[in-house]
């Protein structure tokens, strides 16, 4: 893998990312695709909204369909049908999420599948192993996820075995081989909380072990967005200007473009398509809900602004139609404009990169995104 900066205004980066199944711009969304499917779209629809990668999720997918049916089909990448990028996520988080259902020590986690029950244990090899079965571009780290809110002493615990999991992870990445031809690329993860002085421990730390990338974890998990700001902050301050940054699981529109101010690359989240499926509606003047009785006889377009799918060929009435006799093609629809409208944005971000008008661009952007209807993340 190989990271090109292009340019830089004030701290907004603009980029090229280079892996073995083609290129990414940057700063560039990344739609979800947990079980080997974004939601409500097809392969062929990713590729037409303009996706340049997605992310598959490590848990979910050694889980079911397991990595020796995967591995059987020639990797990820064939098992789905996509040949664009991918990047998996260590399943740390979803595991992390099963509260009771496991149990963390200094060797991995222990966890009880949310499936049937049974159990197994995630080490940092076996995450690195079970992401090479899988072929992802790039691979992250297991790490642990602290909950917000955690206190000062948990976070530091909790940040000290990420480390401890993180070099284990390299060395394992370091001694293995690629499967399947391609190569392939690991990233470490920043955690430690809202704490800034967790935080510039673990970039520190992370940095000298001298990952192809880094992300930046354990945010938009509570915390007021003012506070993620200020620790995306102090992690980019300490990140190699030369590797990609990733904020992990963000976020709404106006999350996006405030991380992009302070140097953030690479971004993921699911809120496109939830809130899709939801009749929630994207758009650049702020957020609307379909079900709204307003929009029963609006026959403009969801986003007249845009130019998707969508919003070329079918009505705000209509979609609120489909939704109230709950056929799948409003959650399909809705959808691909969510993905159409995030990856509109990233496109937009990086032109007023280059050309210079950042600034000016991200104030005017995050105005017109603030509006009475802009529907909260859920």
């Amino acid at each position: 893998m190989k990271f090109e900066l292009l340019t830089s205004d004030g701290k907004a980066r603009a980029g090229v990312l280079e892996t073995a199944h083609g290129f990414i711009e940057t700063p560039a969304f990344m739609p979800v695709g947990t079980q080997g499917s974004v939601k409500a779209i097809e392969q062929r629809e990713l590729i037409e909204v303009g996706a340049q990668i997605i992310l598959g999720n490590t848990y979910h997918l050694y889980l079911r369909p397991g990595t020796e049916i995967i591995q059987s089909a020639g990797g990820l990448h064939r098992f789905i049908g996509w040949t664009k990028p991918i990047l998996t996520d260590s399943g740390g988080y979803q595991v992390f999420s099963l509260n009771e259902l496991r149990k963390i020590d200094e060797e991995g986690v222990t966890f009880k599948s949310h499936l049937d029950g049974s159990a197994h244990l995630f080490t940092p090899e076996s995450v690195v192993q079970i992401q090479r079965q899988l072929g992802s571009d790039i691979m992250m780290v297991l790490d642990e996820c602290a909950p917000y809110p955690s206190d000062l002493e948990y976070a530091r615990r909790s940040n000290a075995l990420t480390l401890r999991w993180a070099d284990r992870c390299k060395s394992a990445f370091d001694a293995g081989k690629e499967l399947y031809g391609h190569s392939q690329a690991l990233f470490g993860i920043v955690q430690g909380s809202i704490y800034p002085e967790i935080r510039r421990n673990s970039a520190v730390d992370l940095v000298k072990l001298s990952f192809d990338g880094y992300a930046i974890g354990g945010l938009a998990v509570g915390e007021p967005a003012e506070v993620m700001y200020a620790i995306v902050e102090v992690c980019e301050a300490l990140l190699p200007v030369d590797k990609p940054r990733y904020l992990m699981g963000v976020g709404t529109p106006i999350n996006l473009i405030e991380a992009v101010a302070r140097g953030v690359d690479m971004f993921d989240c699911v809120l496109p398509t939830r809130n899709g499926r939801n009749a929630n509606i994207f758009g650049r003047t702020g957020s609307i809900n379909l079900r709204n009785a307003k929009f029963k006889t609006d026959f403009s377009p969801p986003d007249p602004d845009c130019s998707c799918y969508t919003c070329s060929n079918f009505s705000r009435s209509y979609m609120r139609h489909l939704f109230q006799v709950r056929e799948i093609l409003g959650l399909q629809l809705a959808t691909i404009h969510n993905l159409s409208f995030y990856l509109w944005l990233m496109r937009e971000t990086r032109t007023a990169i280059k050309e210079h008008r950042f600034g000016q661009w991200r104030t005017t952007m995050v105005n017109q995104l603030r509006s009475e209807d802009q529907v909260v993340a859920t």
